[in-house]
């Protein structure tokens, strides 16, 4: 059998106009700014202007991902089309890509198969501008800093204690970490400096976090960029920085709307990484989704260690916003990963081997169910190479926790092979109990919430912190930063810090190395094993198949 590459069934897709979609969800039409015939943002305002559905809010998460691949994205958009088959009025949130992934080695995050988000190409590549204009509004900010050192310094700002970095969304790590200023008192103060990937900063995590333009600029204004040489905060107000930047993001703040393969609203709208940031879309995305929809589908990045922890311990503390229900996603081929078979060797029954990967999807549902004490349901992405012996495991294996697993197969079949999850994800909405909890409270010492996390989520037996991580945690509860959401930056393979360590491991530690405060996202990062702010290309980057002929047609992408 042939298969169509994902570009090549988006290319083929008859997209309706945007103009049809928003009417869909009756958005008054000055509402509506177009980007083209496909895309458009929609002005936030119209949430105070119309009234609105508050619909229910399904939150789609995994397992923690492999190379075999778990199909979160797709799943996420397949399911939101089989529910508007079912008669029900859906619109699906989902992150923006960074053109890191793009060109180096994970991909889009447009979805795949027959269940896609439409225009892909826009989607993956520059789409409406918005990472641009952060990167612009980052960058400002950078040179703004500078700037002051430049012409006398009168805040004191020590060089050697600067930390905001400049950013660009691109895999380039060469530019981990510079030495700039050179050439002479004319060109600025030599200093130690670096660029973080524009989706990993935290003028994104703000971008996402923001509930209006005013509340953006008060995050701004917030963001510590350094010290001064007496240890005090320097921050972007003290550089008068707030206003340009909230000025660069004023459109960008406005959500996406584009449509799914099957003319699903969907809103697009910021792409935060969930091993390092808070890895959802942004807020008013989420909220217009639920403002127009009787159901919101929306994803958390990675397995639900990473992603759907910070979307209920960060996003829905910070937001009001909390999920009726939650879909855990898994492939057959990934767990026979977790359970130690190579690669090459996953299209071959192995019932021992997925045995011992299991354990892996148990944690994250127990990590839903027993934590969070939210209803779920396992969304096993089908593939053909999948055996009716493996699929009955892990159904056994699931139901002693008590939680349902049903065959999703939208990637082939788009809507339609995901109605039997649509129909269980609304059933676990209308008949299984709801008693929502985070997993922390947020006034715990820094130290506590961080073990919290990792005993609760992680499994881990205990945290230990370098001499760095010890010293900065004094100096920010000194400074009144300690009754803050934690946002750990952990690699998305494993429950553990060790990318290596895969399923369910046991009695582990968990090294934080550094700590930081994003004063303006309302949140600290402890930064635990390799894990780094700028990403490298693979050596064949996947720039190297993209092509586009005299036509425009693009090509290579998916």
């Amino acid at each position: 059998m042939t298969f169509k590459s994902d570009i090549e069934i988006a290319q083929n897709c008859k997209m309706q106009k945007i103009t049809n979609i928003a009417e869909k969800m009756n958005i008054p039409e000055e509402n509506v700014e177009l980007y083209g015939k496909y895309k458009a943002k929609i002005d936030y305002n119209v949430l105070k202007k119309s009234k609105g559905k508050n619909g229910k809010l399904i939150l789609c998460t995994a397992i923690n991902p492999t190379p075999a691949g778990e199909g979160k994205t797709t799943t996420s958009i397949g399911l939101a089309d089989a529910l508007s088959r079912l008669g029900k009025s859906t619109v699906v949130a989902l992150r923006e890509p960074s053109m890191g992934p793009v060109f180096g080695i994970k991909g889009g995050a447009a979805g795949g198969g027959y269940a896609q988000v439409v225009p892909m190409e826009d989607i993956n590549l520059h789409f409406t501008g918005d990472i641009h204009a952060l990167t612009a509004a980052n960058n400002l900010l950078a040179a703004m800093i500078d700037n002051h050192i430049q012409h006398g310094n009168s805040l004191d700002i020590d060089p050697r204690r600067i930390t905001w970095r400049r950013c660009v969304d691109m895999n380039d790590r060469q530019l981990r970490f510079v030495v700039d200023g050179l050439g002479g008192k004319v060109n600025g103060t030599p200093r130690e400096d670096g660029f973080d990937i524009t989706v990993a900063s935290e003028i994104m995590a703000i971008f996402c976090l923001a509930n209006n333009i005013k509340d953006l600029k008060e995050r701004i204004a917030k963001i510590v960029i350094g010290y001064n040489r007496n240890g005090d905060p320097v921050t972007a107000h003290d550089i008068k920085a707030e206003g340009a930047m909230a000025a660069l993001l004023k459109d960008a703040l406005k959500p996406n709307l584009v449509q799914t393969l099957e003319g699903t609203p969907a809103f697009i709208h910021g792409g935060p990484f969930a091993n390092i940031a808070h890895g959802c879309n942004s807020i008013m995305a989420t909220k217009m989704a639920k403002h127009f929809g009787d159901y919101a589908v929306t994803e958390a990045g990675f397995g639900a260690d990473l992603g759907a922890e910070k979307f209920i311990d960060i996003k829905c503390r910070m937001s009001g916003l909390r999920p009726d229900a939650v879909v855990i996603v898994a492939t057959i081929r990934a767990l026979k990963y977790n359970g130690g078979v190579e690669k090459s060797n996953l299209g071959e029954e192995n019932l021992e081997a997925l045995k011992n990967g299991i354990p892996n999807l148990l944690k994250h549902v127990e990590n839903i169910t027993k934590v969070f004490k939210l209803p779920a349901v396992v969304a096993l992405n089908r593939f053909p190479t999948d055996t009716e012996a493996e699929l009955k495991l892990v159904e056994e294996e699931c139901a002693r926790l008590g939680v349902n697993v049903k065959l999703s197969e939208v990637w082939a079949k788009g809507g339609e092979g995901g109605i039997e999850l649509a129909k269980e994800v609304l059933r676990i909405i209308d008949e299984e109990e709801n008693n929502f909890e985070f997993a922390y409270d947020v006034n715990l010492p820094i130290k506590e919430k961080i073990k919290t996390i990792a005993r609760k989520i992680y499994g881990a037996k205990d945290v230990n912190f370098t001499k760095e991580a010890n010293k900065e945690i004094k100096n920010l509860e000194k400074l009144g930063f300690d009754k803050t959401p934690v946002c750990i930056a952990k690699t998305q393979y494993s429950l553990t810090d060790d990318p290596s360590k895969l399923g369910r491991p046991e009695d582990f530690t968990i090294t934080v190395r550094q700590i930081s405060i994003s004063a303006g996202a309302g949140f600290l990062v402890a930064m635990t094993g390799s894990i780094m702010k700028m990403p490298g290309l693979p050596k064949v980057p996947s720039a190297e198949k993209i092509d586009v002929d005299e036509n425009g047609v693009i090509s290579g992408l998916f």
